[in-house]
């Protein structure tokens, strides 16, 4: 996709192959987001990108991880780094571990993002501070498959504290998190390790949740939203 599409917001040009990939996955059907947890498939997520800004930073990989049946199943995981045409720096590469080399021959990021998308299905999506894993995955949509990417999430950097008030103040980040559940990480910073750690957690937090009668994905999104209001007018 030359600059002159990106400005003016051309639509990408797929492969009559890459179109049909997209629209099968488009005419999936909706998941029932009332179903209980012990039915459900969730896929927890997690990102490693370019930097911080959700402007100008760009997607490097995603992992992900599924949980259904109210287990975490490794088998039904996946991570995968997208080619890039400018490495990231030094300082970057620091972080998160994936190469120069790693990165100029990553997947494309068509068949990746593709890729992707029919690993998730229409499954709902799990994160830790969601806005970021979110806005960036919807930007690599966009730009890359001329997706609109409307889907369902729910963030336990909220949900956390909305079942543990008491530790609200004090546990705000996920390794913050982690370390109250006794949760490891086998390296910290991986897009896959980090959103199997984020699965634990989600997982750990159950017995909370059970209850409080949480017992679907959309009380979960409904304690998420509480909690962020409680958060803004606290």
């Amino acid at each position: 996709m030359n600059w002159l599409a990106r400005l003016f917001g051309a639509k990408p040009e797929l492969t009559p192959e890459q179109a049909e990939r997209l629209a099968a996955w488009k005419a999936l059907p909706a998941p029932d987001l009332n179903a209980p947890h012990a039915v459900s498939r969730y896929v927890v997520v997690d990102v490693e990108t370019s930097g911080l800004n959700l402007v100008k930073d760009r997607l490097i990989a995603i992992g992900a991880v599924a949980v259904s049946g109210g287990s975490i199943h490794l088998a039904d995981s996946m991570e995968i780094i997208l080619q890039q045409n400018r490495v990231s720096t030094r300082d970057n590469i620091l972080i998160h571990g994936i190469g120069g080399t790693a990165q100029s021959e990553g997947v494309p990021p068509v068949e990746a993002l593709l890729t992707f998308l029919e690993y998730l299905g229409k499954s709902p999506l799990v994160a830790f501070h969601v806005a970021f894993d979110q806005t960036m995955i919807d930007r690599a949509l966009k730009t890359f498959l001329g997706l609109k990417f409307r889907h369902s999430w729910a963030d336990l950097a909220y949900i956390a504290p909305a079942l543990y008030p008491e530790l609200a103040r004090s546990h705000r980040s996920l390794d913050q998190w982690m370390t109250r559940f006794g949760i490891g990480n086998y390296a910290r910073h991986s897009a896959l390790a980090d959103a199997l750690s984020t699965a634990e957690l989600m997982l750990s937090l159950r017995e909370r949740m059970d209850a409080k009668q949480v017992d679907h994905f959309k009380a979960m999104r409904d304690l998420d939203k509480a909690q962020r209001m409680v958060n803004w007018t606290g």
